[in-house]
């Protein structure tokens, strides 16, 4: 179903290594990009059959700049990565601190509200 098909990604993701690992033997084109924008501007202009991205980003340009172009197809098997906040392994201090703010917002409501505008479905 692949074969001949071209599926873009922003280059050095975890999207990229699928694309080109799974896709890539199924028979399809892995097009690299150095940013996510010229992808999806391919995309809209029919020069991909498929993006591969991040949910989130791809729904938020789907809802601000697709011009209703494409559509989410789902989840990708193999590249359930997720959202984190780094810090340094020595900052215990910082880390208890976000850990204690997270909590603190799904505990009062606030978590909901912000994942209610800005997502279809819960990220946490």
């Amino acid at each position: 179903a692949l074969a001949g098909k071209t599926v873009g990604a922003q280059a050095s993701t975890t999207q990229a290594d699928y694309a080109q690992d799974v896709y890539g033997k199924a028979g399809a084109e892995a097009k690299l990009y150095p940013t996510q924008e010229e992808a999806v501007t391919d995309l809209m202009n029919g020069r991909l059959d498929a993006v591969l991205s991040d949910k989130f980003v791809l729904m938020d340009w789907m809802k601000k700049s697709s011009d209703g172009c494409c559509k989410m197809v789902g989840d990708v098997k193999g590249t359930e990565t997720e959202a984190g906040i780094a810090v340094r392994k020595e900052d215990n201090a910082l880390r208890e601190k976000l850990n204690a703010a997270i909590d603190a917002i799904v505990a009062d409501g606030t978590y909901k509200k912000i994942q209610a505008k800005y997502f279809d479905f819960d990220i946490y």
